[in-house]
């Protein structure tokens, strides 16, 4: 079980302790034939592996109906039960030093949302800003924008620096302009000094934390390859899979 969702039995029945809480006087969203706790642990594959629904359907012994249903209506009970696990901007210790990086989530490329393309990743998705100590230890993720909108953008719409110093934080020349500590560019004019070049080198041996980091978070996979769900629930999926990363922390 832990390998196909991330959590042990007993944290995944904490889960399901916490969404019938929610659920007590409300109809179950989930469908009868798998029940909660099957429920939860076939969302949490999917969000885990991003397994097709027909083979999950055919692991579980059900249709694939089924499995959509349970997807859809514990995906979001899982988003509201974890939102308070989840660290707010205004939450970071200012006196912390944070490596900083943006990341593409992608999905399938909607023809109707052109606003999703990243020029820089060269295919469609939503942008998160990751938030790392300098020890690794994961501190704060953003919530998504579109994946055509600039890191910069992308980190003063979550307003994480309006109470805190960025000249403790640390981020990639995708960060240049926000009085962080940054690599170096390269000027017009001339090549990088041997010193800018050193300067840059022991930037970069400082950020490969948050590589790391990200990386980790996408171990979830449906955070790494194509969202194949619609777009209309893409943003709530990274929320929950957001709750559920700082779940597992916890």
């Amino acid at each position: 079980m832990y390998q196909a969702t991330g959590f042990s039995r007993d944290r995944i029945v904490e889960l399901c302790a916490a969404i019938r809480h929610k659920t007590v006087n409300e109809t179950c969203p989930w469908p009868p034939i798998l029940g909660l706790f099957t429920s939860v642990v076939v969302a949490l594959t999917y969000l885990r592996r991003n397994r097709v629904q027909a083979e999950l359907a055919e692991t579980y012994g059900v249709s694939q109906p089924a499995v959509s249903r349970a997807i859809t209506g514990v995906t979001p009970l899982l988003c509201q039960v974890l939102e308070g696990s989840v660290p707010t901007a205004d939450e970071l210790d200012g006196r912390t030093q944070f490596v900083v990086d943006g990341t593409l989530l992608p999905c399938w490329s909607w023809a109707s949302s052109p606003e999703l393309y990243s020029g820089k990743h060269k295919t469609t998705g939503m942008n998160v800003q990751v938030a790392c100590t300098l020890a690794g230890g994961l501190a704060w993720i953003s919530d998504p924008i579109e994946g055509s909108r600039h890191d910069t953008h992308c980190l003063r719409e979550s307003e994480v620096l309006l109470t805190l110093d960025p000249g403790h934080w640390i981020g990639d020349k995708g960060h240049v302009g926000n009085e962080m500590i940054t690599p170096i560019r390269k000027p017009a004019c001339r090549d990088l000094l041997d010193w800018e070049k050193e300067f840059n080198t022991q930037i970069n041996k400082i950020r490969y934390v948050i590589e790391r980091t990200i990386a980790n978070f996408k171990t979830w996979r449906i955070m790494h390859t194509d969202y194949r769900r619609p777009l209309s629930t893409f943003k709530e999926t990274i929320s929950t899979v957001i709750g559920l990363v700082f779940y597992a922390a916890s």
